[in-house]
């Protein structure tokens, strides 16, 4: 049933966005695959869960990169496997994939959606894989949508010496980090942003009307342009149409950093709330287009292939 303006009221929509917000895949919250077994730690008296997953064809005495993929508020880590697709892509590529799982659905990006210490349970979550698989530590990364997008720019302001470079999907950077974020070295970075995502704003502002306030996702790319020193001036391109979906590419690259570091800008016009390549989780009227134009997934792991801790 498709809803308009002229049948539900402003404020209900807002409100129904605000329900919503940030939280892709939101049906079968819990749905995991039986070969993600969910694993658990205790920190800080705390005890938290986390998906593992490890390709069986890993090569035998060769460390393998670990991808941490943090879900939106609201939502859970068993939504991502399936919402994200990252399973079937390390079982081709060769490397580990945790999905950790918030604490009352929401990750404490500084906007005051939780009062978890979810940086020490990163931390403590990435030596916990240490000692039970063969990881390398010098290839651990960190990406997410929406909250778990806002997260991962925290986790590169306050684990830089454990992750090596971030992706954020549908997310900038929340305002209230911005002046606290002194990452201890530089860090390649990744944007992925609709134009029409109703929930998370390009020009930055309010977050879903009610969750804290981001800066706009050009002030977010000159921050790390700036922190890692790369090129003012960045190689563009628009990718090509292909899906004919009403949603178009550009991508912007900005090179040149601080050991081998690049801030990379994917902005896609038309695009909502959403995972590129993904499912249409909810209604466009609600979080916008899910582009086809552009595989998140497996352009996140290719910019993470490029970047390793130095």
């Amino acid at each position: 049933m498709i809803f308009s303006t002229s049948r539900l009221s402003q404020s209900v929509i807002i409100l129904v966005l605000v329900i919503v917000a940030a939280s892709p895949a939101n049906g079968g919250l819990r749905e995991r695959k039986a070969h993600d077994p969910q694993q658990t730690i205790t920190v800080g008296g705390t005890a938290r869960t986390y998906l593992l997953h490890v390709p069986g064809s890993l090569q035998k005495g060769k460390p393998a990169p670990l991808v941490l993929v943090f879900h939106g508020g609201g939502g859970h880590a068993g939504n991502m496997p399936k919402f994200t697709q990252f399973d079937r892509l390390a079982d081709q590529q060769g490397f580990i994939v945790a999905y950790p799982e918030g604490l009352n659905t929401h990750w404490s990006d500084t906007r005051g959606l939780s009062p978890a210490d979810d940086v020490g349970f990163i931390r403590a979550l990435v030596a916990e894989i240490e000692r039970s698989q063969n990881i390398d530590l010098k290839r651990v990364y960190a990406t997410g949508i929406s909250n778990g997008g806002f997260f991962s720019q925290r986790l590169a302001c306050e684990l830089a010496d454990k992750i090596a470079a971030v992706a954020s999907v549908a997310a900038t950077i929340p305002e209230p980090l911005v002046p606290v974020c002194r990452p201890s070295r530089p860090v390649s970075v990744m944007f992925m942003h609709g134009t029409k995502d109703p929930l998370v704003p390009i020009d930055g502002g309010p977050v879903a009307r009610t969750h804290g306030r981001c800066v706009s996702l050009a002030a977010g790319s000159s921050f790390w342009r700036n922190h890692d020193q790369t090129s003012s001036k960045p190689s563009s391109a628009d990718l090509p149409d292909n899906a004919r979906d009403g949603t178009r590419v550009h991508r912007e690259v900005y090179g040149g950093g601080k050991r081998d570091t690049e801030v990379v800008v994917y902005t896609i016009e038309g695009g909502g709330h959403t995972w590129p390549g993904s499912t249409q989780y909810l209604p466009a009227f609600l979080v916008g287009k899910a582009s086809k134009n552009l595989d998140a997934t497996r352009t996140i792991w290719e910019f993470f292939q490029k970047h390793s801790m130095q």
